[in-house]
């Protein structure tokens, strides 16, 4: 069932924040590396902890696994959970419970009972590509993924560095990064040249293109 409405994508910074996974097989086990990813504190409850889950005992960022059943009020003081249980009656308490506590909830494959979804995510270091059909079809977002995929070499995050260190410069120069024209240092040339390992000339064209 698609979400009401249109979506309001975010990036969430996620670092030593204290999130709730609800659920304990092989779905919740990918939610949890997803937010271990993103540097998050991760806590899980599941009434069955299997073994995907299981294994991730002692995992840096895993801070306690539950084998219980899930409570209400569970998520006070998290900033973010996910219900992956299977159970719609458990996923609803869980988003219901985040409701009440403006705390935001994803309940996997069940729209109707979340405040955020998560898009499919191509990434290429620094670099990421989220794509969301919001809840229309998370098979055609999937695949739109790995179309971007294809196109996201190593040479995408080099670039990404190159400019990030412009704008550093810029920025200890007191300019503004937000007045100048970055287009003509985004195209797919500039790529190329990083790509053949041409990456001085590519810094040499970013600085003429930034050049006041």
């Amino acid at each position: 069932m698609p979400v009401d409405g249109v979506v309001y994508p975010v990036a969430l910074l996620l670092q030593d924040r204290s999130c709730l996974v609800v659920g304990g097989g092989h779905i919740a086990a990918r939610k949890v590396r997803g937010l271990l990813a993103a540097g998050a504190r991760v806590d899980i409850v599941a009434k069955e902890v299997l073994p995907p889950v299981r294994s991730l005992d002692g995992t840096p960022g895993v801070d306690r696994i539950e084998e219980r059943p899930y409570r209400r009020g569970d998520l006070a003081g998290y900033w973010l959970a996910v219900a992956a249980t299977g159970d719609s009656e458990v996923n609803q308490a869980v988003f219901d419970d985040g409701v009440a506590a403006h705390v935001w909830v994803n309940s996997a494959d069940d729209p109707a009972s979340c405040s955020f979804i998560l898009p499919a995510v191509a990434r290429q270091g620094p670099v990421s590509v989220a794509i969301s059909t919001s809840g229309y079809s998370p098979a055609l977002a999937s695949w739109l993924k790995q179309h971007a995929a294809e196109h996201m070499g190593p040479e995408l995050a080099e670039l990404a560095e190159l400019l990030a260190d412009a704008r550093a410069r810029l920025k200890a120069e007191g300019r503004s990064t937000e007045s100048i024209d970055w287009r003509p240092s985004l195209d797919w040339d500039m790529l190329d040249l990083i790509r053949s390992g041409r990456r001085a000339e590519a810094k040499e064209r970013l600085e003429a293109c930034l050049s006041p």
